[in-house]
């Protein structure tokens, strides 16, 4: 490649906007694994797959899975995605009738709802979402507070971001309250986050965060203004990554 078609490609890079996170865990809007009060643009839909690590799985999920989905940004307050999360044969005890490798699915739906834009009434105030992901099931033999039921992902939460300007630079803070009421796991308390996007380099977004649970440091890159990679070490030693593509209709 040429001098010319170097520097031309860097220019389209460093031509992108800031770019929003997809959560790898969820499949919506937010950071690594905490939620953010941002929203995406909108009619803005994603699909997108990630792999998760065991760390980003219930308990009761003692391997690592892959997950799909589809999310779309209704309107401008309004992200509704539904998640895939694929069902180890080995881990769930079905090895002995014969069952091997990925044999089935959980499926939930997630929901954000902005309260609040950011700096929609006076300068500083902070963007507001309020929202669920797996909020109930009805298989499994149990309730939703039930831990032999499903809704293995379920978390319930409002979540404010700030970005502030230093110099050239932007940093995002983040900070949320989760609950749920699962008894193998919890995700009951605050989290807080840092998010940082280069001025020289819009397109790449350093993440750290604390979940309610764990920490995790991660990096979200888009390439192209459409295809969204997202990579994180949950605990700082377990990885997991994955892509989605955008798409803008409006």
């Amino acid at each position: 490649m040429g001098v010319r078609r170097k520097i031309g490609f860097l220019l389209v890079l460093l031509s992108f906007p800031i770019m929003l996170s997809a959560q790898m865990t969820y499949g919506v809007t937010g950071l690594l694994h905490m939620p953010s009060g941002e929203m995406q643009r909108d009619k803005t839909v994603m699909l997108g797959g990630n792999f998760l690590n065991k760390s980003l799985t219930p308990p009761r999920w003692n391997f690592g899975t892959y997950n799909y989905y589809l999310n779309v940004t209704i309107f401008p307050w309004l992200e509704v995605a539904y998640t895939c999360t694929l069902f180890n044969a080995e881990s769930l005890g079905l090895k002995r009738y014969g069952y091997s490798g990925f044999i089935n699915q959980d499926r939930y739906f997630s929901f954000r709802l902005r309260l609040l834009k950011e700096g929609q009434f006076w300068k500083h105030m902070p963007g507001v979402v309020l929202g669920t992901s797996d909020p109930f099931t009805t298989s499994g033999g149990g309730t939703i507070s039930n831990v032999t039921g499903n809704g293995y992902f379920r978390r319930f939460y409002i979540a404010a971001t700030k970005h502030i300007q230093v110099g050239k630079e932007e940093i995002g803070v983040h900070l949320a309250y989760l609950y749920n009421n699962r008894d193998d796991y919890h995700l009951n308390g605050p989290a807080v986050g840092v998010t940082y996007s280069p001025s020289f380099h819009k397109p790449l977004t350093v993440i750290a965060e604390y979940d309610s649970k764990d920490f995790a440091l991660g990096a979200t890159y888009l390439l192209f203004n459409h295809l969204h990679m997202q990579f994180e070490m949950q605990r700082m030693k377990w990885f997991s990554g994955g892509l989605a593509y955008k798409i803008y209709l409006k």
